[in-house]
């Protein structure tokens, strides 16, 4: 196996990064242009990638498009929804500020990249403006904008991800509750999990 090592390795491989083209450089910003909060607030779907002692995690949040709120130019905030309590983003968020976001949305072939840093705030005012059938969330992540740009379309097309011919038959995978089963030896999970499932989703979404 042939290790890249250094940074001149991969410039042997991909070029310097000054000689990249004007169209991968003028679209970085440091803060969230008109254009830019378009795609936020048409976006249902973020990945959250955060850092912290024991490592890298990256989170899944879905929510309403829009969910993702522009306060100003430079400053995004997230409810924290409801979920399963490990908390994982925010014990990594509040120990290492840094975090970045990946927005998708479905349909588009653009993605919308943003780094920066972030803090978990519990402001009652904050977290009542975030309220969704008058549930407020516990916790809104707050994030500073560093930098900010779109992601070609090249991954969504290759994958065909929003192509309804490429989708997978749910049947075909492995449920929670059966992976919950065979990695508990039974002690959760199983058929009553995967039942259960549907209803306590629908009274716990927010």
């Amino acid at each position: 196996m042939t290790v890249i090592a250094t940074i001149e390795q991969l410039e042997q491989i991909y070029g310097s990064f000054d000689k990249i083209g004007e169209a991968t450089t003028a679209k970085v910003a440091d803060w969230v242009t008109p254009s830019y909060r378009r795609l936020i607030e048409a976006s249902p779907f973020a990945a959250l990638a955060t850092m912290g002692p024991e490592g890298l995690d990256c989170s899944p949040r879905g929510d309403l498009p829009g969910f993702v709120r522009v306060h100003d130019d430079r400053t995004l905030m997230m409810p924290d929804r409801r979920g399963n309590n490990r908390v994982d983003s925010l014990r990594n968020i509040v120990r290492d500020s840094r975090v970045a976001l990946l927005f998708l949305i479905p349909g588009a072939g653009t993605t919308l990249r943003v780094n920066g840093h972030a803090h978990v705030s519990a402001d009652p005012a904050l977290l009542a403006s975030f309220e969704v059938g008058g549930k407020a969330p516990r916790t809104v992540v707050v994030m500073r904008v560093e930098e900010i740009y779109f992601q070609c379309a090249r991954a969504i097309v290759r994958s065909a991800l929003w192509n309804p011919d490429s989708r997978v038959d749910p049947a075909s995978l492995p449920t929670p509750g059966e992976i919950l089963a065979g990695m508990s030896d039974n002690r959760v999970g199983g058929v009553d999990y995967d039942t259960a499932w549907p209803e306590r989703a629908r009274q716990t979404l927010w």
